[in-house]
């Protein structure tokens, strides 16, 4: 049996967003599954100038503070986006805003820019410079501004030494 046979049935006696922060938990303590991630050179990509191992990638939404970027790239994703990125931490949506379509296999997303804030998210990127992997950054602008471009401006300059 595996993690994932074991994992499952136990998230899903939770509501989503809980099992979303275990989740999230469970994978910045280095619970990933074992094994390596075989490359198929039919799959690789070149655009923009990056080499994408293959075009599967994680959205933005799921690794909204970029805590776990190493674990879902060792997973196999081609590339991870982080975010939605704010200049200042905020909470998001009020609850429920995570919900699950167990007929469709699916899962709706209203979180909003529920995240930490640039600063956090600059330290996490800069320790893991140079390691392997592509990544993006997702920049919004925090809900109670009164200068929505310049918040978009800021993730920029913010982000942009660190985003592929």
């Amino acid at each position: 049996m595996t993690l994932f046979q074991v994992a499952r049935p136990l998230l899903g006696m939770v509501d989503a967003e809980t099992a979303h922060r275990l989740t999230l938990a469970a994978l910045r303590l280095g619970v990933v599954p074992p094994g390596d991630v075989v490359a198929s050179p039919a799959l690789a990509v070149n655009l923009f100038d990056l080499s994408f191992p293959n075009p599967l990638g994680l959205a933005a939404g799921f690794d909204k503070n970029a805590e776990v970027i190493d674990p879902m790239l060792r997973l196999g994703f081609g590339f991870v986006e982080v975010g939605s990125l704010t200049p200042e931490p905020q909470g998001g949506n009020p609850r429920p805003r995570l919900f699950r379509l167990p007929e469709d296999q699916g899962i709706i997303n209203r979180l909003g820019f529920n995240n930490g804030g640039h600063d956090a998210a600059v330290a996490r990127l800069d320790r893991r410079r140079g390691r392997p992997g592509i990544v993006g950054v997702n920049i919004g602008a925090n809900r109670t501004t009164t200068d929505r471009i310049g918040d978009y401006l800021r993730g920029i300059a913010n982000f942009n030494r660190l985003a592929d």
